[in-house]
């Protein structure tokens, strides 16, 4: 199905669900997000594995057609627990240890972190790959359980993230920072350290969240820089019965300093 308008705006549907309870949609948002890896230079890196799919820990919101044929987008919520270690752990474990022991002081409480986050080319421009998404995951976290979300930001999106929440991490790589997923490209630690009351994040992102949290299942007529969009929100997850956060957490592996790299090869910067 070809992308619809209505006035004038692109109409999407951004819809919530468990991975492991819709693998073709999980297939369709891999396919999108290594398309658009590819157009710029990334052609594999570690949080693109595909191991999410089957793991009972991650969520995904996906922007589509309304009846489910296109994709145009997506991000990922992974709990921290599941059947792998974070994105963020897998990315820049080996460059810095103690992103090993950060995720794991969190996720007592329950953490989990924003990843895979894109958009494709049709839909550029309306905010889809940045702000809508991103507020979407800080509105259904909530559902999850989760205190706290980490996320790996590129330079270009910090000031966004923090305007949501999140803020710099310096205790771990070179003040937060590490060369990721290549060594021209500059990757930044954040942390959302108040999820459940969005303390840090600034009013209007506030309001927004607090919103989708309290109407998930909604039309709204969205707008970046003068462009609008219409999104009609599904973000309800279904079959959270059969998801518990405190067994999640029972699985937490720490590792243990014999398994850790040497601090003296770190490719940090």
């Amino acid at each position: 199905m070809a992308l619809l308008f209505n006035e004038g705006r692109p109409v999407v549907r951004l819809r919530a669900f468990r991975a492991i309870d819709d693998p073709q949609t999980c297939e369709r948002f891999i396919e999108g997000h290594a398309h658009v890896l590819t157009a710029i230079g990334v052609k594999k890196v570690t949080s693109s594995k595909n191991d999410w799919m089957y793991n009972p820990a991650s969520f995904v919101l996906i922007v589509e057609s309304l009846d489910g044929d296109k994709v145009y987008g997506g991000v990922r919520i992974h709990v921290s627990g599941g059947s792998e270690p974070l994105p963020i752990e897998q990315a820049t474990g080996s460059m810095d240890a103690k992103i090993l022991d950060l995720v794991y002081e969190y996720a007592q409480k329950g953490t989990g972190e924003g990843c895979g986050l894109w958009n494709s080319r049709e839909i550029a421009g309306y905010g889809i790959g940045s702000i809508f998404l991103t507020r979407a995951g800080a509105a259904i976290s909530t559902q999850v359980g989760i205190k706290s979300l980490f996320a790996l930001c590129a330079p270009y999106t910090v000031k966004l993230a923090e305007s949501v929440g999140y803020r710099i991490d310096t205790s771990v790589g070179n003040n937060g920072t590490f060369y990721y997923p290549k060594l021209d490209l500059l990757a930044t630690v954040m942390i959302m350290r108040n999820l459940e009351t969005l303390t840090e994040a600034d009013q209007e992102n506030k309001d927004a969240i607090l919103s989708l949290r309290n109407n998930s299942n909604i039309v709204r007529i969205e707008t970046l820089r003068n462009k609008e969009i219409e999104i009609h929100y599904q973000i309800d997850i279904p079959n959270l019965n059969q998801w518990d956060l405190h067994e999640i957490i029972k699985n937490l592996k720490h590792t243990s300093l014999d398994h850790r790299p040497d601090d003296r090869n770190l490719n940090i910067l």
